[in-house]
């Protein structure tokens, strides 16, 4: 099958299947598999275009209004670290994406950006190897304990949904949330950080996700929870809102840029039909892989993870070169 707006011919089965499947293992790691299909588009589609980035941003949109929905409805939503996250992607979505049509329309150049975002991707899975990512895992490890056996408990005593079925602590209040700190409170314990700390990572990380066709939740979730102490159950609901939202934007920018004289002049729209069957596909493997994470070992599958993704990042880089 053709799709005439990427000028991609391959098998419609093709792009869902392999969404799920990359989905699949990357939700078991607990990181977006949109990193990766971008690389696919690339090397195996030959999709080299400007409009690949945004077409790879469709997968996210289709694939995150699922796990979205939940962190909302479970009162996990840290919204003022969503709204600081949300108010500097978006500038940076836009920057990004004339970046990427003004400076990185040749493939070589795209390439070896898209190789030094994969160094650091794999090079942050090496480093959840290290003794200090482990104390960190460990306490999430204790803390997710604590979290699900309150939760069975109450459920026990009475029998019907607190706060869509979390205990009262369990969900995060804001305490505090101005220009130069935010505080918000969590499982009995204050967390707080610099607004502008987080507001400037995210306008890089809308940078980023602007020119590669990620929406960065993969960058900024770790930050949070590695440098600021901030818990994972508070944050991934703010990263995730952030990619939603940046993905949405970047489409809906790179489509108005399309109309530009310099859009006209090269490649730039999104193909919606194959983003939607990437999409498909990663919604399908994101619920999946979250059901086999419990049935294989982390070590392993982030192990081949970061082989896959260091040796892409290396190819990539390399070809810029030689």
């Amino acid at each position: 099958m053709l799709f005439p707006v990427s000028g991609v011919e391959v098998n419609p089965i093709i792009p869902p299947l392999v969404a799920f499947l990359v989905s699949s293992v990357t939700a078991s790691a607990g990181v977006s598999g949109a990193f990766l299909l971008l690389p696919f588009q690339v090397s195996v589609l030959h999709y080299t275009s400007p409009s690949v980035s945004p077409t790879n941003l469709i997968y996210n949109i289709v694939a995150i209004p699922g796990g979205l929905y939940r962190y909302i409805k479970e009162g996990r939503m840290a919204w003022p670290l969503t709204w600081v996250i949300i108010a500097g992607t978006l500038p940076g979505v836009f920057l990004g994406s004339w970046v990427r049509i003004v400076y990185l329309p040749d493939p070589r150049a795209f390439k070896l950006f898209v190789g030094m975002v994969l160094l650091y991707l794999g090079g942050k899975l090496i480093f959840e190897f290290t003794g200090k990512s482990s104390n960190q895992k460990a306490q999430n490890k204790a803390l997710e304990q604590k979290f699900k056996e309150r939760v069975k408990q109450l459920k026990t005593e009475t029998r019907k949904r607190i706060a869509a079925g979390l205990p009262v602590d369990a969900v995060v209040k804001t305490k505090s949330f101005s220009l130069r700190k935010i505080e918000y409170e969590f499982w009995g314990e204050t967390y707080s950080f610099g607004t502008m700390v987080i507001f400037t990572l995210a306008l890089a990380v809308g940078l980023i996700g602007g020119i590669y066709g990620i929406g960065g939740g993969a960058i900024i979730a770790p930050f949070c929870v590695s440098l600021l102490g901030l818990p994972v159950y508070t944050v991934a609901g703010a990263a995730l809102a952030g990619t939603f939202l940046t993905s949405i934007v970047g489409v809906i920018f790179y489509s108005l840029l399309a109309l530009t004289p310099i859009g006209t002049s090269t490649n730039v729209s999104p193909d919606w039909l194959l983003g939607a069957l990437f999409g498909v596909g990663g919604l399908l493997g994101t619920y999946c892989g979250a059901y086999l994470q419990k049935y294989l070992k982390e070590r392993i599958v982030k192990g081949i993870m970061a082989a896959l993704i260091l040796f892409l990042a290396l190819r990539y880089i390399l070809q810029f070169f030689f």
